[in-house]
């Protein structure tokens, strides 16, 4: 499976001048951790972060001491992570997780020669690990029969784990099945009897 299976391709998007306060409820009401940052001409130049957001922004109680306090950045372009970590397209998923853990980052935006693409959060990974078996069933079939025709192979799922049984003896088209089912976000292992 690779990141363009499982990126969202409508990505919202702010501007370097977009106000801290505007991100902070884009953020919150959608249920985003990171939000692309991209020029007038839609270059990607960076991200904003749930992180980027609250930095230096939650004020000290003015009971207490030392409570005075900057005036906090208003603008996306004076927070943002800059440059943004990317990846293409066709990165392996396993890669992409891997590399969202090592790095602690939320969200990776999917760039390819044409620029900004899609982006993938660890959300999407859940989401994908959580997808029910029947729906895991349904995308392996439609996707063989798209291979081989309808009606070919039988396919069982069991907590992301595909079994295809195939009546004829073809190692090439076990090997392709095996890889298509694979390909299916969700599925965690594939084998053909």
């Amino acid at each position: 499976m690779r990141a363009a299976d499982l990126m969202t391709r409508k990505v919202f998007t702010v501007l370097p001048r977009t106000t801290v306060r505007a991100a902070a409820k884009a953020l919150a009401s959608n249920g985003f951790t990171t939000l692309p940052v991209v020029d007038d001409d839609g270059v990607l130049v960076g991200v904003v972060t749930e992180a980027d957001v609250i930095r230096n922004r939650i004020p000290a109680d003015p009971r207490g001491r030392g409570a005075a306090q900057e005036p906090a950045p208003t603008t996306v372009g004076e927070i943002m992570t800059a440059p943004a970590m990317t990846l293409p397209p066709g990165t392996d998923v396993a890669e992409l997780a891997r590399f969202m853990l090592r790095t602690g980052i939320r969200g990776v935006p999917i760039v390819d020669s044409a620029g900004l693409v899609g982006i993938v959060t660890r959300r999407d990974l859940v989401r994908s690990l959580a997808r029910d078996d029947v729906d895991l069933a349904t995308d392996v079939r439609r996707r063989l029969e798209l291979y081989g025709g309808p009606g070919r192979w039988q396919v069982e799922v069991r907590c992301g784990r595909v079994t295809i049984h195939d009546e004829r003896d073809d190692p090439v088209d076990a090997h392709v099945a095996k890889i298509i089912a694979l390909a299916v976000p969700g599925v965690e292992f594939a084998k053909v009897v």
